[in-house]
């Protein structure tokens, strides 16, 4: 979604990402949208039915920015004079609302809950959805100078395609086939150096053995590991778990997940109003649209032939819980409709799409709501304290961008081994 190929300016995330890139031989393949492209600069909020730029830049901050009635500057200083919360762990909405206002807290925040975790800003936690934020507030009082201070930290790059992330201030990325040439250039790469990777071969089942390794139920056949790492999403471990570890089935359980509807719209002789990322839509402003991306903008190169005019409308919220908890039949049609309602009314894009794919991710974003370290916590005790070996990786935990789940398995690896996989 807004986040899910970006790539921040940070490390551990920035030299992960960039190193399993370039081992995979996929630096030519890279699609980067620099510092001073549109993409890169521009983002919208669709407010009171119509687009809104987000403020960049200090002239930006000081003057009036709808739909935000004050200039964000007076927000910034408000936060400067707050002081640091007690609480261990707060939702965003709270966290945002008391530091930075209402409005930031309901329009900005709200959206931005909806665009990276297609979830709820009033349950989502602060501490485990922005740690960066948390974090600052707790070293240095304040968001805005903890971010500051710690913005120079990065450490020295360590590839030519990390310098020049650096260099041009990438803002996002994707690959000249789209990212699924990720997941298919690991296979390739792990098959050719005798790793099995087997296809359609669900887990039915994690039992441990008499000397202490897994066996590993599948549907047809079955198999053993002295140590498992799981990637899976941590509600469908917790229903493989063997009873002798039912504490932590029951805290795996807890981390629940939303669906989306990703609806991608090609419309020829087109064109959108604004040049940007996209826009993001608060749920005041309509509850099912969660924000819609403009693919044509930051990479024109997979327009196709002929070129089109190349959109992605997200979907979820509350609307989709609501049919979904209510039985209502989620067919294509239905999301389709959805999405070019949302496309002409927010974009203006009213002639019918000449291509349109439809696909339906269920429980596909972990919900990091409101104590949602705990749950970490009590995972990582029972398995300290019993030794297991098993190791839990991927998108529930701490991060669910392309990026976070690249460092989660880098770091699950280094778990495992005790030192760097490369060393």
């Amino acid at each position: 979604m807004f986040g899910g190929s970006d790539l921040p300016l940070v490390s551990p995330l920035l030299r992960a990402c960039g190193e399993q890139v370039s081992e995979l031989g996929l630096d030519s393949e890279v699609l980067p949208v620099r510092g001073d492209h549109p993409a890169a600069q521009n983002r919208f909020l669709y407010v009171g039915g119509a687009l809104h730029a987000l403020p960049t830049g200090l002239r930006g901050l000081l003057r009036p920015s709808p739909p935000f009635s004050k200039p964000l500057f007076w927000a910034g200083l408000r936060e400067l004079t707050k002081p640091r919360g007690k609480e261990p762990d707060e939702t965003v909405h709270s966290f945002a609302q008391r530091r930075l206002g209402p409005e930031v807290a309901s329009l900005a925040m709200d959206s931005l809950c909806r665009g990276v975790f297609a979830g709820n800003s009033r349950e989502l936690s602060i501490r485990s959805c922005f740690p960066s934020l948390f974090q600052a507030e707790q070293t240095h009082r304040s968001v805005l100078l903890g971010l500051l201070l710690g913005a120079g930290r990065t450490p020295q790059p360590d590839s030519a395609l990390i310098r020049q992330a650096l260099a041009e201030r990438w803002s996002q990325w994707s690959l000249r086939g789209g990212l699924e040439m990720l997941p298919q250039a690991l296979e390739t790469h792990l098959t050719s150096r005798g790793v099995s990777v087997l296809r359609g071969q669900p887990v039915c089942g994690l039992s441990l053995q008499a000397e202490g390794r897994w066996k590993v139920s599948l549907r047809d056949s079955s198999l053993e590991a002295d140590h498992v790492i799981s990637a899976i999403p941590a509600s469908v471990l917790s229903e493989l778990l063997p009873a002798e570890a039912a504490p932590l089935a029951r805290a795996l359980s807890a981390i629940t997940a939303v669906s989306v509807a990703v609806v991608n719209l090609q419309y020829q002789e087109a064109h959108l109003p604004v040049q940007g990322f996209g826009h993001l839509v608060p749920s005041s402003e309509d509850p099912g649209v969660l924000g819609i991306v403009y693919d044509s903008v930051a990479f024109p190169e997979q327009d196709g032939s002929p070129p089109g005019l190349r959109v992605t409308v997200m979907l979820g919220g509350s609307w989709l819980q609501t049919l979904e908890a209510s039985g209502c039949v989620l067919s294509q049609e239905l999301f389709q409709q959805r999405a070019q309602e949302a496309a002409a009314t927010q974009l203006g894009l009213k002639e019918l799409p000449s291509h349109c794919l439809v696909h339906l991710h269920k429980n596909c974003i972990p919900q990091y709501t409101l104590g949602h370290w705990q749950k970490l916590e009590s995972a990582r005790q029972f398995l300290a304290a019993h030794r297991l070996p098993l190791t839990l990786a991927g998108a529930s935990y701490e991060g669910v961008a392309v990026n976070d789940c690249i460092e989660s398995g880098r770091q699950a690896a280094v778990s495992v081994l005790g030192t760097e996989p490369n060393s």
